[in-house]
């Protein structure tokens, strides 16, 4: 089982340097950490009494891979997942937030649970990822994968600016997407053809 910090470090890798995307709502990012998130947790990385861009483009991979195993992973409580589902979960929470919890949920309740979709992992919700893993082991991974990839092309659908994330300039594949699909098998990934057809309406 890889460890949740070497999960950390893969999410750090694929989130990349410095960056500061208009059409992105999270604002200055760098290594997947917001602005927002230093300022929230106080981090003050340049010790001048003030939580800026500044601290943000000192942030360092070990720091962001810590902030991420502490405030992404335990905090939230993914640690009660079955293990098999915390690297897709962990991986989604980083890039969405609570959103990757209320996937979960519903995808839990299309499978029979009657859960309260409000993004937060209680004991019922984990319990109920239990069972869906007990009774779906060689399914569930994939199918949060899926149900991941058509929360991404519904953002695309609501809000015209998040569209570059899911479908390249080329028409291919967009990061959102692909990155979903790192954590689907291979037998579920769309084809070009299928992806082209989804977004087909944005233009």
């Amino acid at each position: 089982m890889v460890s949740v910090q070497d999960i950390a470090k893969q999410i750090v890798a694929r989130e990349g340097g410095y960056v500061n995307d208009p059409d992105d709502p999270g604002g200055p990012t760098k290594y997947g950490v917001t602005l927002a998130t230093l300022r929230r947790l106080g981090l003050d990385i340049t010790g001048n009494g003030r939580v800026d861009t500044h601290d943000l483009r000192r942030l360092t991979r070990d720091k962001a891979a810590e902030i991420f195993v502490q405030h992404y992973f335990h905090r939230p409580g993914l640690d009660a997942l079955p293990e098999m589902l915390q690297p897709p979960v962990f991986d989604m929470y980083v890039n969405a937030g609570a959103n990757a919890v209320r996937v979960l949920q519903r995808l839990l309740n299309d499978m029979g649970q009657g859960l309260v979709v409000d993004g937060v992992i209680g004991p019922r919700t984990a319990a109920a990822a239990h069972s869906a893993a007990e009774a779906a082991p060689g399914h569930l991974v994939d199918a949060y994968g899926i149900a991941r990839r058509n929360y991404y092309y519904a953002l695309g659908d609501q809000r015209p600016a998040s569209r570059k994330y899911a479908k390249r300039r080329d028409g291919g594949k967009g990061g959102w997407i692909t990155r979903a699909e790192e954590f689907i098998a291979p037998r579920y990934h769309l084809s070009a053809a299928q992806h082209a057809e989804r977004v087909a309406s944005w233009g």
